[in-house]
């Protein structure tokens, strides 16, 4: 018998709760969520956002099949199920760029619609590929005559703040949002910038001011809040705030720079026939598995991502610490219509469980499930740069899925003796006997093919 499993991070909107039944993401709405719902269906506003690929594919289905006498009056949705799911401090600038314009555009699509979002949260946004889609439908209300853009603040901090620390001052936003899931604190980006970059109109009015404001609020007990919440906003000057905030961050670019990995398809150490070699193998590898999704660990800007794709893959999701790379990826996803999520990822340090009770946000072992997995030319950058015990990598990569190819990188390859150089040999088990000793322990060896004069192989595993 199927279990109905709550979403344990659904919690926050009590007007509906996501569940799990029978390999099915499902949304169960209370009387509050239904007028919500109930609102979308009318004029064909659900179906128009749909059509229009702002929303998620959502249909009411029949609440029976939950078998649960206590939910016969309530009201039952499906969504679409997601192959991945991300979160914002896993993205590049341009994902997060691209998150908060599909967020206003959907915005001054429900205004103009008589509609509104109730919150600016960037995890109701998610990748299908490079395709960005929103999946709160609950988000979504009827808009009430002067009413102000209450979430203006929670979209600043997900999404205007994090870019803005990247573009202008270029730091990554990535681990200090992971380290404050609501974001970016507009009090804490305000006292980085300058006083140039205090000039601009748009930082002006969306970070200083708003920093101002919300200290002043907290501060001075002698402003009336009632007062305040009942002077109407126009209808016009919400549509306003919003096109000019698309515009702005529409604007905002990064500065190029180049980094180890991010543009290693280009400059590495493989001679020609070497790289042609090893794409034929992930090639061939792909096309006989037709893997309905593959984890590219260590992805770099895509180049073999893209092979597995053309080669009867379904979907390939891309992991690198590489930033740089990582948004290269995505511009080639994006350029390409690729069904392609390269995403940000610090193997030593991946992505855990955050948030209450540490169940809001998923780890990345908890998102694990994929079919199949590529492991090039990356083991290394753990075992060696990391100091991580050998086993323990081999381990944890065979486990990422059943099906895999993992290259061995022998210590007489240049890019190694890079990184010996300036820690020292202390890696006596790192070698290629033990390496194949230590997948053999995990798995069944399917093949291995030398692929450089350095020593490089690349084994094929699987557990099944």
């Amino acid at each position: 018998m199927n279990k109905i499993l709550v979403d344990p991070g659904s919690f926050r909107d009590p007007a509906g709760k996501i569940i799990y039944y029978n390999n099915k993401v499902l949304r169960l709405l209370d009387t509050d969520g239904k007028f919500r719902f109930d609102y979308l269906k009318k004029n064909d506003l659900l179906i128009k956002c749909i059509d229009k690929e702002f929303l998620i594919e959502t249909k009411e289905i029949d609440v029976n099949i939950l078998n649960k006498e206590e939910l016969k009056n309530k009201i039952l949705l499906e969504h679409n199920k997601l192959d991945y799911i991300s979160y914002p401090y896993e993205w590049s600038f341009d994902q997060l760029k691209d998150a908060a314009l599909h967020h206003l555009d959907f915005h001054l699509y429900l205004l103009n619609n008589n509609a509104n979002l109730i919150d600016a949260s960037a995890y109701n946004i998610q990748f299908r590929g490079y395709k960005t889609i929103f999946i709160d439908i609950l988000s979504i209300k009827e808009y009430e005559n002067g009413e102000y853009w209450k979430a203006h603040k929670q979209f600043c901090e997900n999404f205007l703040n994090p870019l803005l620390l990247k573009s202008k001052k270029n730091i990554d936003f990535n681990n200090w949002f992971k380290g404050n899931l609501e974001g970016i604190s507009t009090k804490d980006l305000n006292s980085l910038l300058t006083f140039k970059d205090k000039l601009s109109y748009n930082i002006f009015t969306q970070v200083v001011l708003l920093d101002y404001l919300e200290k002043k609020t907290l501060n001075d007990k002698s402003i009336n809040i009632k007062a305040i919440n009942k002077k109407k906003f126009p209808k016009s000057s919400f549509l306003g705030i919003l096109t000019n905030l698309k515009k702005f961050i529409s604007s905002l670019e990064i500065k190029k720079e180049k980094t180890v990995w991010g543009d290693y398809s280009e400059n590495n150490t493989y001679k020609m026939n070497e790289e042609n070699l090893k794409k034929k193998i992930v090639a061939e590898f792909s096309s006989k598995n037709k893997f309905n999704s593959l984890a590219d660990l260590g992805c770099n800007d895509g180049v073999y991502s893209k092979i597995c794709l053309e080669n009867k893959c379904n979907l390939v999701v891309g992991f690198d610490y590489d930033l740089n790379a990582v948004n290269n990826a995505y511009k080639r996803s994006k350029k390409e219509k690729l069904n392609f999520l390269p995403l940000y990822f610090d193997a030593s340090n991946p992505s855990s469980s955050l948030g209450w009770s540490q169940a809001e946000r998923k780890g990345y072992l908890e998102r694990v499930n994929f079919s199949g997995m590529l492991s090039l030319a990356f083991e290394h950058h753990l075992a060696i740069a990391k100091n991580i015990p050998l086993d323990q990598v081999i381990k944890w990569l065979i486990n990422t899925a059943p099906k895999g190819l993992i290259e061995f990188v022998p210590k007489d390859d240049e890019t190694i003796k890079r990184m010996l150089t300036l820690k020292g040999d202390i890696f006596k088990e790192y070698n290629e006997e033990n390496f194949k000793n230590l997948i053999k322990k995990n798995a069944k060896i399917i093949s291995e093919t030398n692929i450089s004069k350095s020593g490089r192989k690349i084994f094929e595993y699987s557990t099944v």
